[in-house]
C-alpha cells in the first residue's frame, strides 16, 4: 500500500483535481445563462408589466379627465360589515 500512495497522490493531483475543477467551472457557466423555460417565463412577466402599465396610465388618465370635468361622485352609502 505505500507503494501506492505516491501514484494515488499524483494522479489525484493532476488528473481528478483538473477534471473537478472544470466540471465546477462549466456548471459555472451554464448557471449564468437563462435556460428556454426562465426565458419564457421572463416574456410572459415582461408583457404582463406592460400591459398593467398601459391600464394604469388609461385609468389616470381618465381620473385627470373626470377632475378636469368637475364631476364629483356623490359619497357612497357605508357596506355593511361583518361587525355588524
Amino acid at each position: 500500500m505505500d507503494e501506492f500512495l505516491p501514484v494515488i497522490a499524483i494522479v489525484s493531483l493532476f488528473i481528478v483535481l483538473p477534471g473537478m475543477i472544470f466540471h465546477y467551472i462549466t456548471k459555472w457557466r451554464q448557471q449564468k445563462t437563462l435556460m428556454p423555460d426562465d426565458e419564457r417565463m421572463m416574456e410572459d412577466l415582461w408583457r404582463s408589466a406592460r400591459a398593467m402599465e398601459r391600464r394604469i396610465e388609461t385609468l389616470e388618465a381618465l381620473l385627470e379627465q373626470s377632475e378636469q370635468d368637475g364631476q364629483r361622485r356623490p359619497p357612497r352609502s357605508s357596506r355593511p360589515t361583518f361587525d355588524d
